[in-house]
């Protein structure tokens, strides 16, 4: 079995396993999508989704957060960490917005990289969740797993695991198949425990069991 291969088996085996696996984030705007996504470097989803409710509450517009203090958004989003300097990338992604873009969210892969704040990663997650275009989103659940099952080889820089996935993934594939390894990698492949290489339904094809 090539690796090309294996990987679509990979893919549909989580389909099955994980039917309904998308985005954790909570949100019904393409512009608080690149808020939570600020907000969740190294913070769960489950905070952050507790945390915007009183963010959006006090500023539920594009304009409202552009507009708002910078000091006052940090009080809000402390809980989530880093709150200085995500409070600061929100408030200059929310004024770019504002002002280049008329509130709306580019769906442009390069547009995006130029907000404040906003790498690939979350460039990748707006493009495929909010647009529905071809999307890798390498987040830490992808780059460990991806690794362990040896879709790639010892590569833990995000950029470049994304170009190697791009090389076996289906286009139209990627963006479900990266929410589905987060779901593997909080139930089954883990970081902090053992993985449970007893229930996984790829421990057949996976490179960590010497296949």
């Amino acid at each position: 079995m090539t690796k090309k291969q294996r990987t679509l088996e990979i893919i549909e085996r989580l389909k099955n396993e994980y039917p309904d696996a998308d985005c954790t984030l909570e949100y019904d705007e393409a512009w608080k999508l690149l808020v939570e996504v600020r907000l969740a470097a190294q913070c769960t989803d489950a905070r952050v989704n507790v945390v915007v409710k009183d963010l959006y509450a006090k500023f539920p517009t594009v304009e409202a957060l552009a507009m708002a203090d910078v000091d006052d958004i940090e009080a809000i989003v402390r809980p989530c960490g880093l709150g200085k300097s995500k409070a600061r990338d929100i408030s200059a992604c929310m004024k770019l917005l504002h002002e280049k873009y008329s509130d709306r969210v580019p769906d442009d892969f390069d547009e995006l990289l130029k907000l404040p704040g906003v790498g690939r990663k979350s460039a990748n997650l707006i493009m495929g969740d909010v647009f529905g275009k071809p999307a890798i989103v390498t987040d830490t659940h992808c780059i460990r797993i991806c690794n362990r099952l040896g879709l790639v080889n010892n590569i833990k820089e995000p950029k470049k695991v994304e170009m190697e996935l791009w090389k076996i993934v289906p286009p139209e594939e990627g963006s479900d198949f990266c929410h589905r390894l987060v779901y593997h990698g909080r139930a089954v492949c883990t970081a902090r425990t053992k993985p449970y290489c007893d229930k996984c339904c790829l421990y057949d094809v996976c490179k960590r069991n010497g296949v």
